[in-house]
């Protein structure tokens, strides 16, 4: 369901608490610039990205997820699901076994998240590696107040 026309709505039914488990899954990789963990260049990065993905015919369309992470307060990784190699672009292989979460709240609430996954894969009886959101709305989309996030832990 679109009822934006840019993103489609997020149905959280059947994510939470998932285990995903890649070996050599592919992505491509790209790094977007931060003020204090609030994202400057996503739209047009996303944009480049998707593009080169488009051209290369690398869409993972019934896998595509593109993972972020926070490096610092000024930058933000992000990887893009993909099929095969993308021309123009880094690429980069995610082995692992993950845990995944369903957030809902304000932009603030992240790094309460981050260490609430760490919790969990804990839990599990792992020591956390990686924490990964997946942000289900653009920023345009997404109400000024709120965000839904699924969120995953590599153990």
């Amino acid at each position: 369901m679109n009822t934006t026309g840019c993103c489609p709505k997020f149905n959280p039914e059947g994510w939470d608490g998932q285990e995903l488990h890649f070996k050599d899954k592919r992505f491509v990789k790209a790094a977007t610039r931060s003020v204090m963990h609030v994202p400057m260049n996503m739209g047009s990065v996303f944009a480049r990205v998707n593009k080169h993905i488009e051209d290369a015919g690398a869409s993972d369309a019934d896998r595509f997820i593109v993972l972020s992470q926070d490096i610092s307060p000024w930058s933000s990784e992000h990887l893009f699901s993909v099929s095969k190699e993308v021309p123009g672009e880094e690429m980069a292989a995610l082995s692992g076994n993950f845990v995944t979460k369903v957030f809902e709240g304000p932009y603030s609430q992240p790094r309460v998240w981050h260490e609430e996954m760490r919790q969990i894969a804990r839990d599990r009886k792992s020591e956390p590696s990686d924490v990964y959101f997946f942000y289900t709305t653009c920023p345009k989309c997404a109400k000024p107040t709120e965000r839904t996030m699924s969120s995953g832990s590599r153990r």
